[in-house]
């Protein structure tokens, strides 16, 4: 789980109710009105502007970031070096029997196995890298224009709260409803676009360059493989992917 993004989530909640309630009635910040407006047309313009698989899709992503760790790069190049071990010790055929959960290096071990030359591998595996960032951004996109909407419609709420308010001024009663609703709608569409929306956005962003550099790791570990490098070349190589202060030193590298 990824507690940074949960944490960061709660605790700015927290933080920001634990404030209203020391300041007043926490009561007085719930209007169901101006959650209906909010939350109600932002879901609504967000379908309008994407397919609905699309939508699934973002929100399916967006429990990813909370219930699933970043993979470690090292544990791919470690993966890498066992290719490159198999390769040059029982041949490129026997990488066609690799057993992975990875589709992408799946691919590359068939590509190999199949005797493709570089610019072939090359060419499809960066296509996968390519179609992949395309179908993160429609993602990350989603989240992003929900940030977008949220405070649009806080002000249309409040829009609306001002009118129904400007209407009654003959009735002091209905005042303060009207008033609760033109003023709420605003925080609550920027209180979700700031908290939720945009971070969610962000964080899968982050978590699509991660991937594309797990990627970058097999696509060039792949050519390594192919080009049947020694090991200590193929480590030098793709360890430049990884932070100097995040490499696991290759006598340290755990090759199962």
């Amino acid at each position: 789980m990824d507690l940074a993004s949960l944490s960061g989530i709660i605790s700015g909640l927290v933080l920001i109710f634990s404030a209203i309630y020391l300041g007043g009635d926490i009561h007085n910040f719930w209007n169901v009105p101006g959650l209906m407006i909010v939350f109600g047309g932002t879901i609504a313009t967000t379908l309008i502007t994407f397919v609905f698989k699309d939508v699934v899709a973002a929100f399916k992503a967006a429990y990813f970031v909370f219930s699933k760790d970043k993979e470690d790069p090292n544990k791919i190049l470690a993966t890498m070096l066992k290719l490159c071990h198999i390769s040059r010790r029982q041949g490129i055929l026997e990488l066609s029997h690799v057993k992975t959960d990875s589709l992408f290096l799946k691919k590359a071990c068939g590509l190999i196995a199949d005797g493709s030359e570089e610019d072939t591998i090359r060419a499809a595996l960066q296509t996968e890298i390519e179609s992949l960032k395309m179908r993160h951004f429609i993602v990350q996109d989603v989240f992003r224009k929900m940030g977008t909407y949220s405070p649009a419609f806080g002000m249309l709420g409040t829009l609306i709260g001002l009118v129904q308010m400007l209407s009654t001024l003959d009735d002091p009663t209905t005042i303060g409803p009207a008033m609760a609703v033109a003023l709420l709608t605003t925080f609550y569409g920027s209180l979700a676009s700031t908290l939720v929306f945009l971070p969610i956005a962000g964080k899968l962003k982050t978590r699509t360059i991660m991937e594309v550099i797990n990627l970058e790791i097999m696509l060039e570990g792949s050519i390594s493989v192919l080009e049947s490098n020694n090991p200590m070349i193929v480590y030098e190589k793709l360890s430049s992917f990884i932070p100097a202060h995040s490499r696991v030193p290759l006598h340290k590298m755990v090759i199962k």
